[in-house]
């Protein structure tokens, strides 16, 4: 494979690609594979952001947390060096959920931030939906924002967007684009109207002013079928590119991310600046 000059740098454009996968539980070896696969496409089509699904190496439907243990991996792994080697010589950001092994036999559903020098993040998902709170500890540590070439990077995992204090911490902390893996069960929606989820991420984009990457799955995993609901939105909260192509379905965009640090709404108003935590911090009571 060719590798890319550094784009972003030269431009100020980053192409963000989420590749929408589908991992299977009990498929450890198929679903690293299939990571690797989808890296492959993601730079021959001259990403510099790539964001992989939530749980990505594992699979979502576990029927116990031993089976989950049997999936999971450390975070010092040998498939993260793999990654790592597969970026030589580009200036790509990779981010992808995994199922972690931590010590004393503890699992986060975690995602992963990797460069070509290395794992710079490993995020731990705070809001766990549903069965996850019968395999997962919950994360105690704050979502990451880490600085690329191609802008401010900050890491969030599914239901997470679902917490307005979540994207609001990392838009705080400067993040430029919020990378956010999921795996969104499929749910009745109205005809003609977007999953609510994807109007949750365009409502953070919106009132954050940053741009969000969303990387859902695809398959169908033990009967779950999936919103397959990847989408790329804009700080102003529009979607600029959603999930296509059958075969290997990705959600493709090319965007300033810079332009995101402009908060100015108005000639008057700030979207971070117009806080009033004064306010905040006073007790709501009923009356």
């Amino acid at each position: 494979m060719t590798r890319r000059p550094h784009r972003a740098s030269a431009t100020g454009v980053a192409r963000i690609v989420c590749e929408q996968i589908s991992p299977v539980v009990g498929e450890l070896t198929a679903n690293l594979a299939s990571i690797i696969a989808a890296v492959h496409r993601a730079l021959d089509a001259r990403a510099d952001v790539i964001v992989l699904p939530e749980l990505a190496t594992s699979g979502y439907v576990f029927a116990s947390l031993e089976e989950a243990r049997t999936q999971a991996l450390t975070g010092d792994d040998p498939f993260f060096t793999a990654v790592v080697d597969l970026l030589h010589g580009t200036d790509t950001v990779v981010v992808f959920g995994f199922c972690e092994l931590a010590p004393r036999g503890v699992l986060y559903n975690s995602a992963a931030l990797v460069t070509a020098e290395g794992v710079a993040a490993i995020y731990r998902k705070t809001h766990l939906w549903d069965r996850e709170t019968l395999v997962f500890t919950r994360g105690d540590q704050p979502p990451p924002v880490i600085t690329t070439v191609h802008g401010r990077i900050g890491i969030a995992i599914c239901y997470d967007l679902e917490f307005s204090e979540m994207p609001r911490a990392l838009a705080l902390a400067g993040a430029d684009l919020l990378a956010v893996p999921t795996n969104w069960p499929l749910g009745d929606h109205p005809a003609g109207e977007r999953h609510a989820e994807i109007i949750i991420a365009q409502a953070a984009a919106r009132t954050n002013g940053a741009f969000i990457a969303i990387c859902d799955r695809a398959g169908l995993e033990r009967g779950q079928a999936w919103n397959e609901g990847s989408v790329v939105i804009d700080q102003f909260g529009w979607v600029q590119a959603v999930a296509s192509d059958a075969e290997h379905p990705s959600a493709t965009a090319d965007v300033f991310l810079n332009l995101a640090r402009d908060k100015a709404i108005s000639p008057h108003n700030n979207l971070l600046a117009d806080r009033r935590p004064d306010v905040y911090s006073i007790e709501v009571s009923a009356k």
